[in-house]
């Protein structure tokens, strides 16, 4: 039975989930539901308990709330989700600058927050300009854009996110089940998301055929025709340039050094010990969001097919944002 709140949002809501790809090709059905099943998962009360548990003794909602610019991202849906939860709990109130390529799934979101719980609406507010007014501001951004936030924002308190991507180290020992979980990785939100893994460490006697093979079942999505056309894109550039790759139709795998791949390719590099890979990882991790893997050397390492479901106390880069907020008061 629906409850009067279901019935209000719910047609609504699946009407926007059906024709958001119309909007942002890259918002498939598929992706947007399951954006929204990664938020489920977060706000499973257990979840946010153990969540907000450590900064019990210094969330001071009404002492002295302050107004959080967020500058919010638009490569996979609903993205800006934790900082617009983030600030909420922490007492603060929200003027957010959503992506053009994600506005209309955080609007929607915010209507059905406001009907929870109505004390919400006056704190939360859109804006398509640029950010004034605010005490603090939480912004994400390509390289290029977050130098310029650095320096706009300078003189107030704030975060400015980067590009990251995630890598995975493989052993060798996968099973077929971890290899396609890996897939699940690179393949979510089409790869466009910080998290999903670009690259690969492989040990030296890894055949990638193995890997490519197993990740067959990810197929049907090169019928998408952005994603299909990405990888047309980089084939073709790739045999111009006489450029080694291997593929399976649906993915490229070079050889390459870099952390961020395009989108349909994944880069990799083999590596011969583990304390030398080590090395490398903690050299290049102003890049790298996340680390997948089932090597026991590796112990910060998420399982495969992780990557695309965090929990509100993996923070984006590292940074403890409900620290950062409650520090705002």
């Amino acid at each position: 039975m629906l409850t009067p709140l279901n019935e209000k949002h719910y047609n609504a809501f699946k009407d926007l989930i059906s024709h958001e790809h119309i909007y942002n090709p890259w918002f498939t059905g598929e992706f947007v539901i399951r954006a929204i099943q990664g938020i489920v998962h977060m706000l499973d009360r257990e979840v946010l308990t153990r969540w907000m548990d450590p900064y019990a003794g210094s969330l001071k909602f009404s002492r002295n709330p302050r107004t959080v610019g967020l500058v919010m991202a638009g490569n996979i849906p609903l993205v800006g989700f934790h900082d617009f939860m983030s600030v909420l709990a922490t007492g603060h109130s929200i003027l957010a600058k959503p992506s053009s390529r994600d506005d209309r799934l955080i609007r929607s979101v915010a209507d059905v927050l406001a009907d929870i719980d109505p004390s919400l609406k006056d704190r939360i507010t859109f804006t398509e300009e640029y950010l004034k007014g605010v005490d603090a501001v939480i912004a994400t951004g390509s390289d290029n854009s977050s130098r310029y936030f650095e320096y706009y924002f300078r003189n107030m308190p704030h975060i400015i996110r980067r590009n990251r991507n995630g890598v995975a180290v493989l052993t060798g020992s996968e099973s077929r089940e971890e290899l396609q979980g890996i897939g699940d990785d690179i393949f979510t939100f089409f790869g466009l998301g910080c998290r999903n893994v670009t690259k690969l460490y492989l040990p030296g006697s890894f055949e990638i055929p193995v890997l490519l093979e197993a990740l067959e079942i990810y197929g049907y999505l090169y019928q998408h025709h952005k994603y299909g056309n990405n990888v047309d894109y980089y084939r073709t550039i790739y045999l111009m340039n006489r450029i080694p790759f291997l593929e399976n139709g649906v993915l490229l795998v070079k050889e390459d050094q870099a952390i961020a791949s395009p989108v349909g390719v994944v880069y990799y590099e083999r590596y011969s010990d583990m304390d030398t890979l080590q090395e490398v990882l903690a050299s290049r991790s102003e890049e790298i969001q996340c680390c997948v893997s089932i090597h026991p050397a590796l112990p910060a390492a998420i399982l495969p097919g992780t990557s695309q479901k965090p929990l509100p106390w993996d923070y984006a880069d590292g940074i403890d944002t409900i620290r950062f907020l409650t520090e705002l008061n």
